[in-house]
C-alpha cells in the first residue's frame, strides 16, 4: 500500500518551468513575507498566495526547522536569521557584477560611481569606483545611511507610493547632515515628483556641503537598486548635468539587463 504523504509528493512535483513546485513555492512564501515587512499570519500568506493553508503550514514548518522563518510568541511568522547571511553574500556579489559598469562611468563622466541599495528603512552602498581626480569623492562600501539626504535614496524612494514613503520617514526621522538637507516628508515627497518628472535624483550639498550626486534607479532590479556619481559641486553643474544624466541611464539599462541575465526565467 502506498505510503507517500501530500508533502512529499508536493516535493517531487515539477513546476510548469521545470523546477521543483515545493521550492518555487517557498520562496514566493519569503517574498510575500519580505512585502509584508518581514512578519505575517498564516492566513494572511494564504490570502495573498492562493494556497491551502495546510500547504503553507507544511511549506513554513520546512522553513522555520532550516532557520530560514522563526515563529514569533505570538504564533505569527518572521523571517529568519539565517537570511542575513545568504543577503550580506547576494550584496557583495551584486557589486561585484555592477562594477565594470560603475566603471564605464567613471570613464564616461570622470566622476565617483557608486551603486547602492534599500536594505530596510536605509541605503546600503554595495560598490564603488573611485574618479581620478585628485580631488574626489569616497563613500566606503558598506556604509549604511538614511535615505532623505541622498541622491540614491530620492531615486529609490521615487518608486514607492507616497504612503510608503511617509511611514518610512516616520520610522527613521529626518535629521539634518547640512543645512540644505531636506527635513520635511511633505518637502521630500515633492523632490520625488522631481524625480518621477525628470527621470533622475539630485543630492545638491545635501549629503555634504561641496558635494554633487546624481541618480538613478536600476530598472527592473531583483531588489530595490540604484547608481550614482558624485563629485565636487564646482565639476558636477548644470551644463555637466545634462551630460552625465543620459549616461547613467544608458548604463542603468545596461546593467539592468546583466541581472536579468544572471536570473533567466
Amino acid at each position: 500500500m502506498p505510503t507517500s504523504s501530500a508533502s512529499s509528493t508536493d516535493s517531487a512535483r515539477s513546476s510548469s518551468n521545470g523546477g521543483v513546485q515545493s521550492l518555487e513555492r517557498a520562496f514566493d512564501l519569503l517574498e510575500r513575507m519580505a512585502d509584508a515587512g518581514g512578519e505575517v499570519g498564516l492566513s494572511e500568506l494564504s490570502a495573498s498566495s492562493g494556497l491551502p493553508l495546510p500547504t503553507i503550514h507544511r511549506l513554513m514548518r520546512t522553513l522555520v526547522a532550516c532557520g530560514y522563518v522563526r515563529q514569533q510568541p505570538n504564533r505569527r511568522y518572521a523571517l529568519g536569521p539565517r537570511l542575513i547571511r545568504l543577503g550580506e553574500s547576494a550584496s557583495r556579489l551584486l557589486g561585484t557584477w555592477a562594477r565594470p559598469y560603475l566603471a564605464r562611468l567613471v570613464e564616461e563622466t570622470g566622476e565617483t560611481a557608486n551603486m547602492a541599495l534599500l536594505d530596510g528603512d536605509e541605503i546600503v552602498y554595495v560598490a564603488q569606483v573611485p574618479s581620478k581626480h585628485s580631488m574626489r569623492m569616497f563613500t566606503e562600501v558598506g556604509r549604511r545611511v538614511l535615505p532623505h539626504s541622498t541622491g540614491v535614496g530620492k531615486a529609490l524612494l521615487a518608486g514607492f507610493p507616497p504612503e510608503e514613503v511617509r511611514a518610512l520617514l516616520a520610522r527613521t526621522g529626518m535629521p539634518a547632515a547640512t543645512e540644505k538637507t531636506i527635513t520635511t516628508a511633505d518637502g521630500f515627497l515633492a523632490a520625488l515628483e522631481d524625480v518621477r518628472r525628470q527621470g533622475y535624483a539630485i543630492d545638491d550639498n545635501e549629503q555634504e556641503i561641496g558635494v554633487r550626486c546624481l541618480a538613478v534607479p536600476v530598472p527592473d532590479s531583483p531588489t530595490a537598486a540604484a547608481i550614482s556619481i558624485s563629485g565636487p559641486a564646482g565639476r558636477v553643474t548644470e551644463a555637466a548635468t545634462e551630460k552625465i544624466v543620459p549616461v547613467l541611464q544608458q548604463v542603468a539599462a545596461e546593467l539592468s539587463r546583466a541581472l536579468a541575465s544572471q536570473n533567466p526565467a
